[in-house]
């Protein structure tokens, strides 16, 4: 909400400095985003009056002009704007004028005419941000000689506020009134709106066929304006100085009253309106035009308002191009109506719109405003533009309007939640004063909600309000206290903070993406996969919640690519979720990726690229700091995202936990990646499961090594050596090391070479040869029954 002090000190001027009001406002918990001023600093300019014009005798482009400044003798200024004309009053900058930027007005001449000051722009005062294509031409009674800056009264500020979700009731110059009202413990005086009597009798029909999502509908046939008319300056700085560029004064007056009062209205072209308005759901395949231009087709879970041959608008979004008010409108329907927030909310989003109404309406609107701002309304056409009203036309559902709320608030819990007692009849004045009608009880007070207030329902919301008006500044810093017993140290767990601080430590830099992700990206990497789809999705591209977090570490890797970021190395923590929502699975996952070379750049370093060792190896680094790597065991799959050969399922304890593999050639040509990624995925509750550390004392005698080199078939996977060793080699095998895998000359073709380093030690004597031959045979015996592996010469 963008407003203008001015503006609101005509409602309720407390004695308060600008940034001290802008300082109040964000203490009561409306956050003051800025406060500007309105006109960049400028001084010497006063309102002139054009008395002649003629053409340059040197230039075609430039006109010599006398104005009359108001100084007594007119002044020669040479102009080339392409519209100043004889007659017309502009802002006149006198010679010794400083414009803004510093610039100083001097005396001069322009191909040997002189110019003593300069007729000026928009722009060139800094009342527009674009270049102005000609000077600013200011209304007839404007007064001569009248410094223009007091005039237009330019010393003012905009203040601009962030208003949350649920303070729909501050979006216009009467809901930020009430607030400052109530904050200094003033009256709030707004414009007397009068109801306006009826020139003829004749009315447009009006249907309500959804009353539940349009409980309320006004509307009231203006005759006879005059769009031509020109909106007074005082609206347009206004406009202006809210954030909202004049158009034509029927769309001019319709945004003023949603700026003063809060209340939304829409004018319709009545030449354009056939049979009835009629304000109902779309149906299937119907085709709105808007004013933006866009053609769209509506969805039936719309609400529109619509005439006989079909829709006008969207309810509460905005208007069609057909039946919007034009140069040519000479009988308008004005409508005021109440939506109701869940009809209103998402369907401007849904047609990538965002307007200034369905923000209001999506948030709540006054539901008894609408006849006073068709009312306000009403009565500034007449004023600006003329005409003759007909009467008002009402269509309402009691039973549909949000009913009265009225909320207990405990005199007990208030001090708790506050840390201090305020006085009864203190609370009762503070809420009172914020529209409520209080009755105090024996135990508290009885507030009943006043009608713009939608988000008080419970006691909660009283006790802040409550504290807010009384001030949170003014409120005791205690210090809690509580008598809290240690929380048990699970020392079988690895928290994540340090597989966080691992991955870090590997070079690794965490990224944090969506929890949703796009329904393409997410089909591309996990075809099978079924998770739920957003119905209203921030954008189209993160319509999905993402069944794995290769989604957005894939996405990650594209942008980081996209910047010239050839090595990448990224970590994620986070949610996966399969199933739908009736059946849905929530699982925490720790993910990476890694992509381009293996080390840095530099002198010494390699500049081979990174491959799928690299990440099992960092993968085995975390998977050993739970203190039983045994646990855990790699074993040959197929996945929809992976290359096959260079893909495995990650096994903890006999059960799947999750995978690692090379991205899928045909995934990486569909994304459109022209490096290889090497990627992994775990599940959270496997990685920080582990053993409580234990000491082991070390054993004073000395080690025995065997190094056995086996030839085995290639496509047998190491692990499987592994394990049988594992189970001959008796309980004193203290390491087993894989130091080489060889194919080539000297071993046969479809087998490989898998030496291993074996290592002994007893805790409590030497062993001997005798003992570790016979330990070896029994290796090398039972890989050959069960491996076919053969000891190599």
């Amino acid at each position: 909400m963008k407003f203008s002090e001015q503006w609101l000190r005509e409602w309720v001027s407390p004695q308060l400095a600008t940034q001290a009001l802008a300082d109040q406002i964000t203490m009561a918990g409306l956050e003051v985003d800025a406060v500007e001023p309105v006109a960049a600093a400028f001084e010497g300019v006063v309102v002139a009056e054009v008395l002649e014009k003629t053409q340059h005798p040197d230039a075609d482009k430039l006109n010599v002009c006398r104005v009359d400044d108001g100084s007594g003798e007119p002044v020669q200024v040479v102009c080339g704007a392409p519209n100043v004309a004889v007659g017309q009053k502009v802002p006149f900058a006198r010679v010794g004028a400083v414009l803004p930027g510093d610039f100083t007005i001097r005396k001069a001449k322009l191909r040997g005419q002189e110019s003593r000051g300069m007729i000026c722009s928009a722009s060139e005062l800094g009342l527009e941000e674009e270049t102005s294509p000609g000077i600013l031409e200011l209304p007839a009674a404007a007064p001569v000689g009248e410094g223009f800056r007091d005039w237009l009264r330019l010393d003012d500020h905009t203040i601009e506020v962030d208003l949350t979700p649920n303070r729909g009731d501050c979006l216009s110059l009467m809901g930020m009134a009430r607030e400052v009202g109530v904050l200094n413990r003033l009256p709030v005086q707004g414009p007397a709106i009068a109801p306006v009597a009826a020139s003829h009798d004749e009315t447009f029909p009006v249907r309500v066929e959804d009353a539940e999502r349009c409980p309320r509908y006004l509307g009231r046939l203006i005759k006879g304006v005059d769009v031509g008319a020109e909106t007074p300056l005082w609206m347009v700085e206004r406009l202006r100085r809210s954030g909202i560029r004049a158009i034509d004064p029927v769309v001019d007056v319709t945004n003023y009253v949603m700026l003063e009062l809060g209340q939304p209205l829409h004018a319709f072209d009545r030449a354009h309106l056939h049979g009835a308005v009629v304000v109902r759901l779309a149906r299937e395949g119907e085709r709105l035009v808007l004013l933006d231009g866009k053609e769209i087709t509506l969805d039936d879970a719309t609400l529109v308002i619509a005439d006989e041959r079909g829709p006008l608008a969207i309810a509460g979004v905005m208007g069609g191009e057909h039946s919007g008010v034009n140069s040519e409108t000479r009988d308008i329907f004005l409508e005021s109506a109440y939506f109701s927030p869940l009809a209103v909310a998402g369907q401007a989003r849904s047609y990538g719109l965002h307007t200034d109404a369905s923000h209001r309406f999506e948030r709540g609107v006054d539901p008894r405003l609408a006849r006073e701002a068709a009312e306000r309304a009403t009565a500034l056409l007449l004023e600006i533009t003329g005409g003759e009203p007909g009467p008002l036309v009402e269509v309402a559902s009691a039973e549909h309007l949000p009913g009265e709320r009225e909320v207990h608030l405990r005199a007990a819990r208030l001090e708790q939640a506050l840390g201090k007692s305020l006085p009864v009849d203190e609370v009762a004045e503070i809420l009172e004063r914020l529209g409520m009608a209080v009755e105090t009880t024996d135990e508290g007070w009885q507030a009943q909600a006043p009608s713009w207030r939608f988000d008080i329902a419970i006691e909660e919301d009283l006790i802040e309000e409550v504290a807010r008006i009384h001030g949170y500044n003014r409120l005791p810093v205690r210090r809690p206290a509580a008598r809290l017993a240690l929380r048990p140290d699970q020392e079988a767990r690895t928290p994540l903070a340090l597989l966080r601080r691992q991955m870090v430590a590997r070079g690794y830099q965490e990224a944090v993406t969506y929890s949703f992700v796009a329904p393409e990206m997410q089909r591309a990497l996990l075809p099978e996969a079924v998770s739920p789809v957003l119905a209203n999705p921030i954008s189209s591209d993160l319509s999905v919640m993402r069944a794995s977090l290769f989604p957005g570490l894939v996405r990650a890797l594209q942008h980081n690519l996209n910047r010239q970021q050839t090595r990448v190395r990224l970590f994620e923590t986070g949610l996966t979720f399969r199933g739908d929502l009736d059946a849905l699975h929530q699982t925490p996952m720790l993910g990476a990726l890694v992509c381009g070379s293996r080390e840095p750049e530099g002198w010494a370093g390699a500049k081979s690229p990174v491959d799928f060792f690299d990440l099992k190896g960092d993968l085995e680094s975390l998977l050993a700091m739970g203190g039983e790597p045994e646990a855990w065991r790699f074993e040959p799959a197929e996945h929809s995202a992976l290359h096959p050969g260079q893909c495995a399922r990650v096994l903890h304890r006999g059960e799947e936990a999750g995978w690692i593999g090379t991205l899928h050639p045909a995934v990486r040509a569909e994304l459109g990646l022209k490096v290889d990624a090497v990627l992994f995925e775990v599940r959270l509750d496997a990685l920080t499961h582990g053993r409580v550390p234990a000491f082991m004392p070390l054993s004073r005698y000395p080690e025995v090594r065997r190094d056995l080199a086996f030839l085995v078939d290639e496509e047998l996977p190491v692990q499987a050596l592994l394990d049988t060793l594992r189970g001959q080699a008796s309980e004193w095998l203290t390491e087993c090391r894989l130091f080489d895998v060889y194919q080539g000359k000297g071993v046969p073709e479809g087998r490989k070479s898998v030496a291993l380093g074996l290592t002994w030690q007893h805790p409590s004597r030497t062993l001997n040869d005798e003992e570790i031959n016979q330990l070896v045979d029994a290796i090398v015996a039972e890989s050959r029954q069960h491996l076919g592996a053969e000891l190599r010469g």
